[in-house]
Protein backbone atom coordinates (compact mmCIF):
# COMPACT_ATOMS: atom_id res chain seq x y z
CA UNK A 1 0.00 0.00 0.00
CA UNK A 2 1.36 3.34 -0.97
CA UNK A 3 2.41 5.99 1.80
CA UNK A 4 0.19 8.23 3.16
CA UNK A 5 0.46 11.91 1.96
CA UNK A 6 -0.05 13.18 5.15
CA UNK A 7 -0.24 11.18 8.21
CA UNK A 8 -0.66 12.71 11.77
CA UNK A 9 0.32 10.39 14.81
CA UNK A 10 -0.88 10.82 18.52
CA UNK A 11 -1.06 14.96 18.04
CA UNK A 12 -2.28 16.41 21.08
CA UNK A 13 -2.48 20.24 21.54
CA UNK A 14 -3.96 22.06 24.96
CA UNK A 15 -5.20 25.57 25.15
CA UNK A 16 -4.22 26.10 29.01
CA UNK A 17 -6.87 24.11 30.76
CA UNK A 18 -8.54 23.29 27.64
CA UNK A 19 -7.65 20.21 25.60
CA UNK A 20 -8.30 21.03 22.07
CA UNK A 21 -6.75 17.67 20.65
CA UNK A 22 -5.80 14.71 22.77
CA UNK A 23 -3.53 12.04 20.63
CA UNK A 24 -5.60 12.24 17.09
CA UNK A 25 -4.11 10.17 14.48
CA UNK A 26 -5.10 10.39 10.84
CA UNK A 27 -4.12 9.39 7.26
CA UNK A 28 -5.15 11.13 4.17
CA UNK A 29 -3.97 9.47 0.76
CA UNK A 30 -3.90 10.91 -2.90
CA UNK A 31 -6.63 10.95 -5.06
CA UNK A 32 -8.59 10.66 -2.04
CA UNK A 33 -11.08 13.21 0.03
CA UNK A 34 -11.33 13.16 3.65
CA UNK A 35 -14.04 14.18 5.52
CA UNK A 36 -13.40 15.77 8.84
CA UNK A 37 -16.01 15.93 11.20
CA UNK A 38 -16.93 16.96 14.91
CA UNK A 39 -19.44 19.43 16.47
CA UNK A 40 -18.34 22.95 17.38
CA UNK A 41 -15.35 22.85 19.65
CA UNK A 42 -14.02 19.14 18.59
CA UNK A 43 -10.94 20.41 17.52
CA UNK A 44 -11.08 20.12 13.73
CA UNK A 45 -10.13 23.50 13.07
CA UNK A 46 -7.53 22.93 15.68
CA UNK A 47 -6.33 20.06 13.80
CA UNK A 48 -6.26 21.28 10.50
CA UNK A 49 -4.61 24.84 11.39
CA UNK A 50 -1.63 22.31 13.24
CA UNK A 51 -1.73 20.79 10.09
CA UNK A 52 -0.51 24.38 8.48
CA UNK A 53 1.58 25.35 10.53
CA UNK A 54 -0.05 27.70 12.12
CA UNK A 55 -0.33 26.52 15.91
CA UNK A 56 2.72 24.24 17.14
CA UNK A 57 1.03 20.85 18.77
CA UNK A 58 2.49 19.93 22.32
CA UNK A 59 3.36 16.18 21.39
CA UNK A 60 2.79 13.76 18.43
CA UNK A 61 4.06 13.83 14.76
CA UNK A 62 3.04 15.33 11.52
CA UNK A 63 4.70 13.39 8.50
CA UNK A 64 4.33 13.98 4.57
CA UNK A 65 5.18 10.83 2.02
CA UNK A 66 6.69 9.21 5.45
CA UNK A 67 9.07 11.81 6.29
CA UNK A 68 8.05 13.36 9.52
CA UNK A 69 8.51 17.03 9.85
CA UNK A 70 8.09 19.97 12.50
CA UNK A 71 5.87 22.14 10.57
CA UNK A 72 7.16 25.61 12.50
CA UNK A 73 5.01 28.36 9.87
CA UNK A 74 2.74 28.27 7.25
CA UNK A 75 5.34 28.90 4.85
CA UNK A 76 7.20 25.78 6.10
CA UNK A 77 3.81 24.17 5.55
CA UNK A 78 3.53 25.73 1.81
CA UNK A 79 7.28 24.72 0.69
CA UNK A 80 5.81 20.55 1.67
CA UNK A 81 3.45 21.02 -0.80
CA UNK A 82 0.52 22.00 2.19
CA UNK A 83 -2.11 24.10 1.50
CA UNK A 84 -4.89 25.34 3.34
CA UNK A 85 -8.30 27.49 2.92
CA UNK A 86 -9.64 28.56 5.96
CA UNK A 87 -12.99 30.04 7.30
CA UNK A 88 -11.76 34.02 6.81
CA UNK A 89 -10.47 33.07 3.31
CA UNK A 90 -7.00 34.88 3.50
CA UNK A 91 -8.19 37.02 0.79
CA UNK A 92 -7.45 41.10 0.59
CA UNK A 93 -10.36 42.83 -0.62
CA UNK A 94 -8.07 45.65 -2.54
CA UNK A 95 -6.21 43.54 -4.54
CA UNK A 96 -7.37 42.02 -7.73
CA UNK A 97 -7.78 38.30 -8.59
CA UNK A 98 -3.98 37.62 -9.78
CA UNK A 99 -2.58 39.53 -6.80
CA UNK A 100 -4.45 37.49 -4.19
CA UNK A 101 -3.75 34.06 -6.33
CA UNK A 102 0.68 35.52 -6.19
CA UNK A 103 -0.02 37.07 -2.52
CA UNK A 104 3.85 36.14 -1.20
CA UNK A 105 4.96 34.69 -4.33
CA UNK A 106 4.75 37.83 -6.62
CA UNK A 107 6.50 37.51 -9.98
CA UNK A 108 8.64 40.42 -10.30
CA UNK A 109 10.58 41.70 -13.24
CA UNK A 110 14.03 43.74 -13.29
CA UNK A 111 15.88 40.85 -11.55
CA UNK A 112 17.36 41.33 -8.35
CA UNK A 113 17.18 45.16 -7.87
CA UNK A 114 13.51 44.94 -9.42
CA UNK A 115 12.80 42.04 -6.85
CA UNK A 116 14.28 44.68 -4.16
CA UNK A 117 12.46 47.00 -5.35
CA UNK A 118 8.81 45.05 -5.52
CA UNK A 119 8.39 45.46 -9.22
CA UNK A 120 5.61 43.52 -10.29
CA UNK A 121 5.57 41.71 -13.86
CA UNK A 122 1.90 41.83 -13.67
CA UNK A 123 1.49 40.50 -17.06
CA UNK A 124 3.24 36.89 -16.65
CA UNK A 125 0.79 36.62 -13.04
CA UNK A 126 -2.79 37.55 -15.33
CA UNK A 127 -1.05 34.83 -18.10
CA UNK A 128 -0.48 32.68 -15.39
CA UNK A 129 -3.60 32.71 -13.16
CA UNK A 130 -5.93 32.75 -15.79
CA UNK A 131 -4.28 29.05 -16.80
CA UNK A 132 -4.41 27.96 -13.37
CA UNK A 133 -7.74 28.96 -12.83
CA UNK A 134 -9.27 27.26 -16.35
CA UNK A 135 -7.22 24.74 -15.08
CA UNK A 136 -9.64 23.90 -12.70
CA UNK A 137 -12.64 24.96 -14.41
CA UNK A 138 -13.27 28.33 -12.52
CA UNK A 139 -14.99 31.12 -14.84
CA UNK A 140 -13.91 34.86 -13.33
CA UNK A 141 -14.63 37.32 -16.04
CA UNK A 142 -12.38 39.71 -15.27
CA UNK A 143 -8.80 39.02 -13.03
CA UNK A 144 -7.97 42.63 -12.55
CA UNK A 145 -11.26 43.03 -10.24
CA UNK A 146 -10.60 43.16 -6.70
CA UNK A 147 -11.75 40.27 -5.29
CA UNK A 148 -13.77 42.50 -2.42
CA UNK A 149 -16.34 42.96 -5.08
CA UNK A 150 -16.85 39.45 -6.47
CA UNK A 151 -19.92 37.21 -5.03
CA UNK A 152 -19.22 34.72 -2.12
CA UNK A 153 -18.78 31.99 -4.71
CA UNK A 154 -16.21 33.80 -6.95
CA UNK A 155 -14.22 34.45 -3.84
CA UNK A 156 -14.45 30.69 -2.48
CA UNK A 157 -13.35 29.71 -5.69
CA UNK A 158 -10.51 31.92 -5.21
CA UNK A 159 -8.80 30.98 -2.35
CA UNK A 160 -9.59 27.39 -3.67
CA UNK A 161 -7.84 28.04 -6.70
CA UNK A 162 -5.16 29.47 -5.39
CA UNK A 163 -4.92 26.64 -2.40
CA UNK A 164 -5.13 24.10 -5.72
CA UNK A 165 -2.25 26.49 -7.63
CA UNK A 166 0.67 25.79 -5.01
CA UNK A 167 -0.95 22.49 -2.94
CA UNK A 168 0.79 19.73 -4.89
CA UNK A 169 0.29 17.14 -2.52
CA UNK A 170 -2.13 18.42 0.34
CA UNK A 171 -5.06 20.77 0.13
CA UNK A 172 -6.84 21.37 3.81
CA UNK A 173 -10.59 22.81 3.35
CA UNK A 174 -12.50 24.55 6.58
CA UNK A 175 -16.21 24.69 5.13
CA UNK A 176 -15.37 26.27 1.86
CA UNK A 177 -19.46 25.80 1.02
CA UNK A 178 -20.28 27.48 4.34
CA UNK A 179 -23.23 30.48 3.87
CA UNK A 180 -22.89 30.06 -0.22
CA UNK A 181 -25.88 29.41 -1.96
CA UNK A 182 -27.24 26.41 -3.78
CA UNK A 183 -25.75 26.71 -6.91
CA UNK A 184 -21.70 28.53 -5.70
CA UNK A 185 -21.35 25.48 -3.07
CA UNK A 186 -22.28 22.81 -6.21
CA UNK A 187 -19.25 24.56 -7.75
CA UNK A 188 -16.78 24.35 -5.02
CA UNK A 189 -17.82 20.83 -4.49
CA UNK A 190 -16.94 20.20 -8.21
CA UNK A 191 -13.82 21.63 -7.48
CA UNK A 192 -12.98 19.63 -4.70
CA UNK A 193 -13.42 16.62 -6.94
CA UNK A 194 -11.47 18.39 -9.84
CA UNK A 195 -8.50 18.29 -7.39
CA UNK A 196 -9.15 14.89 -5.96
CA UNK A 197 -9.26 13.55 -9.81
CA UNK A 198 -5.74 15.47 -10.29
CA UNK A 199 -4.41 13.23 -7.74
CA UNK A 200 -4.64 15.64 -4.72
CA UNK A 201 -5.20 14.67 -1.45
CA UNK A 202 -8.04 16.73 0.13
CA UNK A 203 -8.81 17.17 4.06
CA UNK A 204 -12.33 18.46 4.34
CA UNK A 205 -14.18 19.95 7.05
CA UNK A 206 -17.55 20.39 6.96
CA UNK A 207 -20.99 19.90 9.13
CA UNK A 208 -22.96 18.63 5.76
CA UNK A 209 -23.62 15.50 5.84
CA UNK A 210 -25.00 15.38 1.93
CA UNK A 211 -21.83 16.57 0.64
CA UNK A 212 -19.28 14.17 3.00
CA UNK A 213 -22.24 11.55 1.07
CA UNK A 214 -21.14 13.26 -2.02
CA UNK A 215 -17.39 14.55 -2.47
CA UNK A 216 -15.64 12.02 0.53
CA UNK A 217 -14.52 8.47 0.27
CA UNK A 218 -13.10 8.37 3.70
CA UNK A 219 -14.35 10.44 7.29
CA UNK A 220 -12.49 10.55 10.75
CA UNK A 221 -14.87 12.09 13.26
CA UNK A 222 -13.55 13.96 16.47
CA UNK A 223 -16.03 14.41 19.91
CA UNK A 224 -14.00 16.55 22.32
CA UNK A 225 -10.90 16.43 21.25
CA UNK A 226 -10.27 13.02 20.43
CA UNK A 227 -10.97 10.86 17.42
CA UNK A 228 -14.03 8.75 17.96
CA UNK A 229 -14.38 7.07 14.11
CA UNK A 230 -12.51 6.56 11.07
CA UNK A 231 -14.46 5.09 8.28
CA UNK A 232 -14.58 4.68 4.79
CA UNK A 233 -18.08 6.80 3.49
CA UNK A 234 -19.48 3.59 1.18
CA UNK A 235 -19.67 1.39 4.34
CA UNK A 236 -22.30 3.85 6.70
CA UNK A 237 -25.26 6.28 6.23
CA UNK A 238 -25.16 9.77 7.28
CA UNK A 239 -27.10 8.58 10.49
CA UNK A 240 -23.91 6.28 11.26
CA UNK A 241 -22.10 9.79 10.86
CA UNK A 242 -24.16 11.41 12.68
CA UNK A 243 -24.61 9.18 15.55
CA UNK A 244 -20.33 9.60 15.65
CA UNK A 245 -20.13 13.18 16.17
CA UNK A 246 -23.18 13.01 18.80
CA UNK A 247 -21.12 9.47 20.48
CA UNK A 248 -24.52 7.88 20.16
CA UNK A 249 -22.78 5.41 18.07
CA UNK A 250 -19.33 3.98 18.18
CA UNK A 251 -16.95 2.57 14.89
CA UNK A 252 -16.59 -0.52 15.56
CA UNK A 253 -20.59 -1.13 15.61
CA UNK A 254 -22.11 1.45 13.60
CA UNK A 255 -25.41 -0.02 13.52
CA UNK A 256 -25.25 0.03 17.17
CA UNK A 257 -25.96 2.60 20.02
CA UNK A 258 -23.48 3.26 22.43
CA UNK A 259 -24.78 1.58 25.53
Amino acid sequence: MTLPALEVKNLSKAFRAVQALDEVSLSVHRGRVTALLGDNGAGKSTLVKCIAGIYQPDSGTISIDGAVHRISSPDVARTLGVEAVHQNLSLIDTLNVAENLFLNREHTRGGRLGARLGLLNKRKMHTECRAALSHLDIDIPSLGRPVGLLSGGQRQAIAIGRAAAWGQQIVLLDEPAAALGVEQARRVLDLIRTLRDSGVAVLLITHNMDRVTEVCDDAVVLRRGRKTAEVKVSEVTKDDLVGFITGSKTADSPRGSVP
